[in-house]
């Protein structure tokens, strides 16, 4: 099973699903948005799959910090570069694995989709 993790790799969600993944024996390939960027056609795609609200981490102080033409732009079609600007806006961890897409880290979620 090919399994590629996108996040930071200081964020905690991030380091509990690493530990996660570990535990059950899954290989990952971990990529670092802060290292290795984020490539805006792959965020489109995980738009497409989970929708705009889902990929996009309101909660967060980044996305707080950005101004109101950034926050307006992620409504539009221009989403997916402002993302990729600014990836700690985008929700971590991202997985994809071959049944599909994860986004953020629920243990349930995880075990039915990867275990």
């Amino acid at each position: 099973m090919s399994i590629t993790v996108y996040g930071i790799p200081n964020c905690d969600t991030v380091k509990k699903a690493r530990v996660w993944l570990d535990k059950q024996g899954i290989a990952y390939t971990f990529h670092d948005y802060k290292k290795q960027g984020a490539d805006p056609a792959r965020i489109a795609q995980w738009i497409s799959a989970a929708g705009l609200d889902k990929v996009v981490n309101k909660a967060g102080t980044t996305y707080r910090k950005l101004d109101e033409a950034q926050k307006a732009t992620l409504a539009g079609d221009d989403a997916p570069a402002v993302l990729a600007e600014n990836t700690s806006v985008i929700k971590r961890p991202i997985v994809e694995h071959p049944g599909g897409l994860l986004v953020g880290f629920n243990e349930a979620e995880w075990t039915s989709a990867l275990a």
